[in-house]
Formats: structure tokens, C-alpha cells, sequence
């Protein structure tokens, strides 16, 4: 069986990747998971300078999935160079490096800067950041800020560039075509969607930024239904994120259009969860006699559903 895909020119030997946020730099589950065994990994987003991130509390589980308020700690863009992506090469991983910032300039220093470092298979843009120089505006639910940085992005890039979308945006279709006609090479969708949570005893905010980002079973119906549409808007590969924690999930959003996924908040529950995902991908693809996995990808059938409810 040929679980391999291609993204924007980067051969991976599966399609399911670790997401970025939940996995670290990739080093810390070394001793866990076979990372070479992945399609990849997408690290922890990297910033121009080492970033603390909010206080805590940082998480809060929910009824189906999980908030987060960690505000993107991380050590800096070229300390993960030097002291991570040594060992992420040694190791065999295919790795991708979440970029984030709070101006277009920051955006392109970072990519500059991993530019150097070998062993980088592609670039992920975290475009759900808030613009400073434009008070506070996510870069990701303006298509026309999301155009310029992407533009600027790939202009400096050495690797692929994929561009990792918000949800939170009134129409998927209009940025993901503003960030294809910019330049992206591939999208990944979606991020968190933004969400709230209250402590009813001490009647306070869960979190010290009050907004915090949902992820989880909780959005896996959403995050689908917004991968689907941006597969009708753009022919970019897509790499499907949101609630994934079985191997059927991710039947499911290659059938709506991703050629790959990414496995995030399970990690939380399960350090072994992409690699759970892995077999049940393997073993779904063997029951059903699928020779190639990639052969998924958009293969819906869209005709009427068969079976099942009788109505109203």
C-alpha cells in the first residue's frame, strides 16, 4: 500500500502529521512516538524574539475538546535552530515550522532566519495573529492583510509556503483565494475558533485574556464543513485540521478535500495519538482495497445519503 502524499512539492510518506501547538518542537516524544513514522510534524509557532506567552492558567477542558490561552511561548525562531532542528534531522522527521508575528516584518525575519537552518521541509503561517500596525486586526480576517503578507512571505521564503487560515472569518472561500492569488503553495484549516469560558463560583473569566481557542471533537464538524468549501474555492492541497482522533476522521477530511491532516488536541489525551491515527488510516485503506491513500482526497460521493432516518 502507497500511503504517500505530496504537498506543494514536499513528499511525505503518510498523511498524518503532529499539529502545531500540540507537539512541541517534535524532541520532546522522541522516546514516545516514531517520528520518522509520520507524514511530519509542524512545530510550535516561532517568533523573531523568545516569547513567554500568557499567564496561566493556560487550558481548560471542555465538554467535547479543550480551550487554550497559551499565547504562543516559545523560544525564538533561531534558537530552534540551533538547539531543536540538529536533532529533528537526526531523528528522520519531516519537519514543518509554524511562523508567526505581530507585523509583516517579523513575519519575513523569522522566515529569514529559518531560511538558514537545514533540514526544514516547508513553512506553515500562522495568520491568526493580531497585526499591531493596524491596532490589533488578525491578519487572517482581512483578505487583503492576509494578501500582503502572504506576498511578502513568499517572497523571501527558500521552501513552500503553507498558509494555516482562521476560522473565524465570515467567508473561508474569500481568504483562502485572497492567500492562493498571493502566492501560498498549500493551506492548512483551520485554526482554534475563538471561544469563552466563565467560572460560575467566582464569577471571573476561566483566563487572564478572556478569549481562548477551542479545539477538539467539539469542531470537527465545523473545521470539515470549512475544508470542503475552500476545496471548492481554490486548488491549492490542503492539509485538514479540527477534532481529528481516529483514522476514520481522517477519511473523512480527505473526502472533503485535504490531501493530508494534522492531529493536534488528541495529543493532549493520547501522546500517541498520530500514530493511533496512522493504523486506523492504514487499516481503513486495507479493508476497503484502497491501493493509494492519496486517491481520497475529494473523492466524495455527493449524491443523497442511503439508509438511515425516515424524516420528519
Amino acid at each position: 500500500m502507497d500511503l504517500s502524499v505530496d504537498i506543494a512539492g514536499v513528499r511525505l510518506r503518510n498523511p498524518v502529521l503532529a499539529a502545531s501547538g500540540t507537539f512541541g518542537y517534535g524532541v520532546e516524544f522522541e522516546d514516545i512516538v516514531n517520528l520518522a513514522g509520520l507524514g511530519g510534524i509542524v512545530t510550535k509557532g516561532l517568533s523573531r524574539e523568545p516569547m513567554a506567552g500568557n499567564p496561566s492558567p493556560r487550558l481548560f477542558e471542555t465538554a467535547a475538546g479543550m480551550l487554550n490561552s497559551v499565547g504562543l511561548q516559545n523560544i525564538g525562531a533561531a534558537a530552534f535552530v540551533s538547539t531543536r532542528l540538529p536533532r529533528l534531522r537526526q531523528l528522520g522527521a519531516v519537519v514543518i515550522a509554524n511562523v508567526f508575528g505581530e507585523t509583516v516584518a517579523d513575519y519575513v525575519a523569522v522566515i529569514e532566519t529559518l531560511n538558514a537552518g537545514e533540514g526544514i521541509a516547508a513553512y506553515e503561517l500562522n495568520a491568526s495573529c493580531p497585526n499591531t500596525e493596524c491596532g490589533g486586526m488578525v491578519f487572517g480576517a482581512d483578505a487583503k492583510l492576509l494578501a500582503e503578507l502572504v506576498a511578502a512571505a513568499k517572497r523571501v521564503s527558500r521552501r513552500p509556503l503553507i498558509v494555516k487560515l482562521s476560522p473565524n472569518v465570515a467567508s473561508i472561500a474569500e481568504v483562502a483565494r485572497a492567500a492562493e492569488g498571493a502566492g501560498a503553495d498549500a493551506l492548512s484549516l483551520v485554526n482554534t475558533f475563538l471561544g469563552l469560558a466563565i467560572d460560575p463560583e467566582t464569577r471571573r473569566f476561566r483566563f487572564a485574556r478572556r478569549m481562548a481557542g477551542l479545539s477538539g471533537p467539539a469542531i470537527k464538524p465545523l473545521a470539515l464543513r470549512l475544508v470542503y468549501e475552500a476545496r471548492q474555492a481554490v486548488q491549492l492541497p490542503l492539509l485538514g485540521i479540527g477534532g481529528i482522533a481516529t483514522g476514520q476522521d481522517a477519511v473523512e477530511f480527505m473526502l472533503a478535500g485535504a490531501s493530508a491532516v494534522q492531529v493536534g488536541t488528541m495529543n493532549f489525551w493520547d501522546p500517541k495519538a498520530t500514530e493511533n491515527v496512522l493504523r486506523e488510516l492504514e487499516r481503513f485503506c486495507r479493508r476497503h482495497g484502497i491501493e493509494q491513500a492519496r486517491a481520497l482526497t475529494s473523492a466524495l460521493d455527493s449524491g443523497p445519503p442511503t439508509g438511515g432516518g425516515t424524516g420528519a
